[in-house]
Parts: structure tokens; C-alpha cells; sequence
């Protein structure tokens, strides 16, 4: 029986529509998209099991559990559990409000259990739900598309858990309950970094449309340089690879993600990505194009899987025999020892690194040679020490930033130092390097995730540091790796300003007035002991004293003195390397003023040579769609 209609503002319009079957909304000026029957979609196409049932209705909504229904008809792919799968398709219809406006609930997982917006069959707009059935109120912008043919389509093509989805009140509206945030134009949004990696805003349409963050970038993936591109991959929220390239490592351009969770709950963990020149994989049918191929951990952390490219990481395929390996661990890390001429994976799990070996990338033997007391993420390389290419050495960096150094035969590495901080930042996480350098001028690159605080009322959240060189140099007290920012920095100069053989008595402070809101600092520097120069970055504080180093964390001490200090600001992060990278500090930061200046407090300290340049936009020419 179906329950009475409660009497309000909308009973009237309810009462003129529902034999019609459409998506009501109380607006007259509101278009419904589609009609449903009372038992069927109606003029909408299904396609599969999920949607036969028809609409969910009367008691049927209770028994779902299906919370804040507007109409009596929600389009579900629930009722017969979460195994069947199958599209509901729309008729075509024309845009011609500014928004469309549904409510969602259901599953999270992106391209399967979803709201997508269909432009010359293309997705241009999509939403899931949010591992709930209370339906939630959302809303796509879609007054570019005035005036264009459209469809949409809800996906149900997960078979686990919560593999359903739920819509209800489709309409297209210029009042939406609950509208979409306002981004302004991409990359030029008020807090978008200028010259950090952020991820691209189209993200958002296909991120939860509830609690979750928008945007969002996190842990950084398989790193790869090849036949002239830098590809940088990385997590969102274990939905899927993220996907950028370039050919500077400053000017990026955001492809579609590498590829997606699966179609169940187990997520696409951090990993690896190779180029397998040999083809030892045979996963290309021509040797003359090797394939790329990704390594990754599901989200149950014991099974490992591999996605692969033979275009360059434009478009990816899933092994078939999929997974490659059931193991405890996860954070695959994969590179070629040519001296032992086999693959080598390194696995997190139980605070340790496992060491597998394999000839194919496809069969892995555990060599049974752990690293014991280990952090998550690992990254592994050889550096020349102080550049001979005939003493090098092996450098294994863990998730948290600790590295040490040591020698790697092929199947265990010996640690030889203690294990230093390769930054002292609050927000250095997850860091990765360029694989696959030697192909292109030999420079090992590393960036990492600059986890921590939130962009507020931003389209996008999270960002990557600027890609930074690592070198190894002998000190007094041993090697040590040192990371300084790229050469390509200057790529965005636009100017400068300089100072030179300028002492600074106690309490005297030099402005530095250059325009814009981010900058490259180069000084070189005398402080002599028990004075200190504050470097007044926009109302952010960095302090040097004749032997340390503090930039939003403790005091950090140099081996001998403060000589050189480099400074790269952003809208929102300070990047400090000291001594040409002897110490370096990554931070976010939202400054709270305008202006740069430099105060020597305690005695005087002397500025033998001070340059700062206005930074461009890396976003200046970026695409828009």
C-alpha cells in the first residue's frame, strides 16, 4: 500500500506529477530528466540485473534503509542486493538550466557505483555516494553545457560491499539545494599553489559528495622518467592513480588517473611504476615497445597486482592472472639490478622491508633478507659520492624521511650509517624519486607528498614539494645526502632584486618590497655567534643562528656554520635549504600578510650577497578542460 503524502509546499505539484512518474522537484521552473513508471524506469535504458527490479517505493525504501527520500520512486540498484550489475541510462535531453541537481547515496567507488554526466558519450560530470544510504543533496555546474544534447547515466558494475547505488529527484535547476563550490577559473583559484603540484579541480565532480575531502592528492606512486617525459603518479583517497606529465618538472599537465580501484572494496595502494625494456614480462607483443608497468598493493594489504601501458601511460590495462603475489605486505617498490640481472621488490609490512626477486616482473622469490625496523613507502637508489661514478653507494629513504646508507649485492642491504632526516619539515612525507633517471641526464629527483593541513573552502587539497636534486657528498662525519631545488626554478624568474656586502646592525631590518605572492630567495650569509637573521617571509618567521636552522619545527644544527640559505614560497608552503642542501625544511603555510624583510637581532649580522626573485605562474598556459 503506498503511504499518504504528507501535506506541504510541493503536495499540490506531487499530486499533478507522480501519475507521470517523473523525478519531482518543488520549483516549477525545475526540468525533471526522465519519467519512471510506477514498477519501471520508463523511458530510461537499463542495461544488466541491477536495475530490473524497478524503482524502490513505499515500504520498500524502509526495508533498505533508504533515508531522506523525496520521491516515492528512487532509482536503485539495491533491492536485489549488491551482486547484480547494470546501467540506467536517460533519454537525451538538452541543458538548459544552470545546474542539475540530484540526491545520492550508496557506494564510493568512482566508475562503478556512480552519477554520470554524458556529453558525445563522454563523462563530463560524476558523483558517488558515500558508503550510506541517506541520501544526500548534490549538484553539478553545468552552465558551459548550455544548450548541448546530454544523458545521464547511474552505474552499478560493483559486486561487493556497498556495491549499490541510489538516486533520487533528478532535475535540472538554477537553484540547487546544495550547490557545488565555487572554484573560479582553474589553477588560478585564490590559495592554488603557483608552483606545486595540486590535483586537477574536475576531481572534485568525482569525489563523495559527502564528508570526504575534495581534490584530493596523497602519497606519491611510481615515479617515472621515459623517452623525455616525467611522469608523476599518486593516491586519492585509494581511489586511483593520479596521473601528470611534463618535460621540465616545473610545467605539469594533469591526464585522466592511470587507473581506478577495483570493482570492490580493496583500493589501489602506493607502488611502483618500471619501464620493462626487455620485455621480460612479454606483456607487449613487440620488444620495440616495451611496456610500462605499475605495481600496487590492494586495500587488504596481501595481495599485489600490476596495471600496464604500451602508449607512453596514456591508457592502462589489468594483468588478467591479477594478483601477481599474495604476501602480508604492501608499498611495492620494483627497480632492475643489472648487476644481478633481475628485477628487485622491496614490500612493507610487520616494520619491515622484504626483499623478493624475479626475472619476469611476474614471479617473485623472497630472498628472505628483511630490513628490519622499517617505516612504509620505501624508496631505494644508488647516488655517486661527491659525483665518482666509481664510488657509489645505496640510499634507502622511508616513508617518514629517514634514510641511511649502505651497499645492496642484489638480494640484502647492509646499513652502514644511523638513519638521518632527509628533511625537517612538519609536512615531508611519502617521498619518492625519478626512476629510470639514467635514460634521461642522470639527476636523481625527488618530490614528496607535503601532508598535512587543508586548503580551506578550495576545490582541490593537499599538494607535492618542488622537485628537489639529491646528491651524496662525504662530510667530516660521513656521507650524507644533500637536496637542493632544480635548476628549472628559474624557468619561472621574472626579475629580481639584490643586495650585497650589507650589514645589518641588532634590531635593523631591511624590507624587501618585491611584487607578487610567491618567491625564490638566494643569500649567502655571516651571522657570527649569538646573533641570529629572521627572514620575515609575508608574517612566516625563519630564523638562523650562526650554527642552526629553525623553519616550523625545533632548531636544527648544520655541521659547521650557516653560510647559504635558499628560500622558495609559495601561496601556501616555505621551502628552506641551508648550506646547499645540507638541511632542508618543507612546510605549509597560509601566510597572514603581505611584505618580505630581514632583521639581524642579538649583534649584527652581515648579508655578503641577497637576490629575490618574483616567481611566475607554472599555471600560466595550463588547459582548462
Amino acid at each position: 500500500m503506498r503511504a499518504p503524502l504528507k501535506i506541504n509546499c510541493c503536495s499540490i505539484l506531487l499530486a499533478l506529477t507522480v501519475h507521470l512518474g517523473c523525478f519531482v522537484s518543488c520549483r516549477a521552473d525545475d526540468l525533471a530528466i526522465g519519467r519512471f513508471g510506477s514498477t519501471n524506469y520508463g523511458d530510461w535504458i537499463v542495461t544488466g540485473t541491477a536495475f530490473n527490479p524497478g524503482p524502490a517505493s513505499d515500504g520498500l525504501l524502509s526495508k533498505l534503509e533508504i533515508e531522506n527520500a523525496r520521491d516515492n520512486r528512487v532509482a536503485s540498484s539495491e533491492i536485489e542486493g549488491d551482486k547484480p550489475t547494470g546501467t540506467l541510462t536517460s533519454p537525451k535531453f538538452k541543458i538548459a538550466r544552470k545546474y542539475i541537481s540530484f540526491l545520492i547515496g550508496g557506494g564510493d567507488y568512482e566508475r562503478d557505483t556512480c552519477v554520470n554526466l554524458l556529453i558525445s558519450g563522454k563523462i563530463v560530470k560524476s558523483a558517488t555516494g558515500w558508503r550510506s544510504d541517506r541520501l544526500v543533496p548534490t549538484s553539478w555546474d553545468v552552465s558551459r553545457f548550455h544548450g548541448q544534447t546530454a544523458q545521464v547515466q547511474i552505474v552499478d558494475e560493483a559486486i561487493g560491499d556497498w556495491g549499490h547505488i541510489n538516486v533520487d529527484q533528478m532535475v535540472q535547476t538554477d537553484k540547487p539545494e546544495r550547490t557545488p563550490v565555487a572554484t573560479g577559473t582553474l589553477y588560478q583559484e585564490t590559495l592554488r599553489p603557483q608552483f606545486h603540484f595540486t590535483a586537477r579541480q574536475w576531481t572534485m565532480d568525482r569525489l563523495n559528495p559527502g564528508p570526504k575531502q575534495e581534490g584530493w592528492i596523497n602519497d606519491l606512486n611510481g615515479l617515472i622518467y621515459y623517452d623525455g617525459e616525467y611522469h608523476l603518479f599518486a593516491q586519492r583517497w585509494w581511489k586511483c592513480w593520479l596521473h601528470a606529465v611534463s618535460r621540465d618538472l616545473v610545467h605539469w599537465t594533469e591526464l585522466q588517473p592511470a587507473f581506478w580501484e577495483e570493482k570492490s572494496e580493496t583500493g589501489d595502494q602506493s607502488g611502483t611504476c618500471v619501464v620493462d625494456y626487455n620485455n621480460t614480462s612479454g606483456l607487449s607483443p613487440d620488444k620495440a615497445n616495451p611496456p610500462m608497468v605499475a605495481f600496487w598493493s590492494r586495500n587488504d594489504n596481501r595481495t599485489h597486482c600490476i596495471c600496464y601501458s604500451l602508449d607512453h601511460g596514456r591508457t592502462w590495462k589489468r594483468y588478467e592472472k591479477n594478483p601477481i603475489m599474495v604476501y602480508p605486505e604492501r608499498d611495492p617498490k620494483v627497480f632492475w639490478h643489472a648487476p644481478s640481472n633481475h628485477w628487485v621488490m622491496m614490500l612493507y609490512g610487520d616494520s619491515q622491508y622484504h626483499i623478493f626477486t624475479s626475472t619476469n616482473l611476474l614471479n617473485w622469490k623472497d630472498e628472505h633478507k628483511p630490513i628490519k625496523n622499517s617505516f612504509e613507502c620505501p624508496d631505494f637508489f644508488e647516488l655517486p659520492v661527491d659525483g665518482n661514478a666509481s664510488n657509489k653507494k645505496w640510499v634507502l629513504i622511508q616513508g617518514n624521511g629517514k634514510y641511511s646508507i649502505g651497499s645492496f649485492d642484489g638480494t640484502e642491504f647492509k646499513e652502514e650509517t644511523e638513519r638521518y632526516s632527509c628533511d625537517i619539515g612538519p609536512n615531508f612525507y611519502a617521498t619518492q624519486t625519478w626512476a629510470n633517471n639514467d635514460t634521461g641526464d642522470g639527476r636523481r629527483i625527488q618530490a614528496a607528498w607535503m601532508r598535512g593541513p587543508t586548503f580551506p573552502d578550495m576545490p582541490f587539497n593537499q599538494q607535492i614539494s618542488f622537485p628537489c636534486e639529491l646528491i651524496l657528498r662525504n662530510t667530516a662525519n660521513g656521507p650524507r645526502v644533500y637536496r637542493t631545488p632544480i635548476r628549472e626554478i628559474a624557468l619561472l624568474h621574472q626579475g629580481q632584486d639584490s643586495w650585497t656586502n650589507l650589514t645589518l646592525q641588532a634590531n635593523q631590518v631591511l624590507p624587501m618590497e618585491p611584487s607578487g605572492r610567491q618567491f625564490h630567495i638566494q643569500a649567502d650569509v655571516n651571522i657570527p655567534e649569538g646573533s641570529k637573521l629572521t627572514f620575515n617571509l609575508r608574517g612566516v618567521p625563519v630564523v638562523l643562528t650562526s650554527k642552526t636552522v629553525e623553519s616550523g619545527s625545533r632548531p636544527a644544527s648544520v655541521l659547521s656554520k650557516v653560510a647559504k640559505v635558499e628560500i622558495l614560497m609559495d601561496r601556501a608552503s616555505i621551502e628552506l635549504f641551508v648550506n646547499g642542501g645540507e638541511i632542508s625544511s618543507t612546510r605549509f603555510v597560509l601566510p597572514n600578510e603581505n611584505g618580505l624583510s630581514v632583521k639581524a637581532e642579538g649583534g649584527a649580522a652581515t648579508i655578503q650577497s641577497l637576490t629575490v626573485h618574483p616567481l611566475n605562474s607554472a599555471w600560466k598556459n595550463a588547459p582548462q578542460d
